[in-house]
């Protein structure tokens, strides 16, 4: 495995891959979730790459750029298990020469709902920083979480919108066997709190359980609510809301997606499930 950390090194690794190549994009603080990733595109693709970098254009101003993991020779050793063939880990300087770009992607209604109402200009810079990496792994298939579903959902819009030629491939949510979803915030959350986030999964599994039940799409989204006030105190929801696949609001039947977002303490977590409601009748 070999660690590139300029446009150069990256350029002259990526020339020698030959067939297609997969890249998994991080934020370093690597975990099973991420080796679920790196495992996929190691199936998928001849080659993996894997980028590592903390993008400061997606924290605002009270968020926790500073305070975020970096972990890189931990991450190194994920990487390395996994049969990554490149790791790509530039410095600020390196990704954005000269400061922060005058000119950043727009992510169209879409992005300045649910996270994108919650966190003003996130998406504008998880997808400048995406098309940036795209332009430099020149990868054929880009491997992404489905745990992070409106920003998997932008990105392939993206790609689709603007004739990037890649393959976005979703990749489903790894839990713990108590049902959180893994995520490089969860080593923030103390004992305490981290049974407090149990009320995320636990709104997504009555949702889940409700439409098995036959359950319309408002039968639904109220079970999930009253699941995660029934859960431990001290979550403070930022929002629930039951979506189609393509995030376009109220579904009434067929495939759909519920998704939620939560504090606990002073961390911001997130969480979503795929469900499928019955035919109207």
């Amino acid at each position: 495995m070999e660690l590139v950390t300029t446009r150069e090194e990256l350029a002259k690794a990526r020339a020698a891959l030959t067939g297609t190549v997969g890249v998994v994009m991080t934020m370093g603080a690597l975990h099973e979730g991420h080796e679920t990733l790196l495992r996929a595109a190691r199936e998928q693709a001849d080659h993996v790459l894997v980028t590592i970098f903390v993008n400061p254009l997606q924290f605002g101003p009270n968020e926790d750029f500073d305070r975020y993991p970096r972990t890189l020779a931990d991450d190194l050793e994920v990487c390395r298990r996994a049969g990554a063939d490149v790791v790509f880990a530039p410095g600020r300087e390196e990704m954005y020469p000269g400061g922060e770009p005058l000119v950043r992607v727009n992510p169209g209604p879409h992005g300045e709902e649910l996270e994108g109402h919650s966190r003003p200009g996130f998406f504008h810079g998880v997808l400048t920083v995406v098309l940036k990496l795209f332009q430099l792994t020149r990868a054929d298939l880009a491997f992404f979480g489905e745990k992070d579903y409106q920003q998997l959902t932008l990105v392939r819009r993206m790609a689709r919108d603007l004739d990037v030629p890649v393959r976005v491939v979703g990749v489903p949510t790894v839990r713990e066997p108590d049902g959180l979803a893994l995520s490089s915030r969860n080593r923030y959350l103390s004992e305490p709190e981290r049974a407090t986030a149990l009320s995320l999964s636990a709104a997504l599994r009555a949702g889940v359980e409700a439409a098995e039940q036959g359950q319309d799409a408002a039968a639904v989204l109220a079970a999930a609510h009253r699941a995660f006030g029934a859960g431990t105190p001290g979550a403070e929801l930022d929002y629930l809301v039951l979506t189609d696949p393509d995030l376009e609001p109220g579904p009434v039947s067929g495939p759909a997606r519920l998704l939620v977002a939560a504090w606990v303490g002073a961390t911001r977590l997130i969480d979503n499930t795929a469900i499928v409601l019955a035919p109207r009748p």
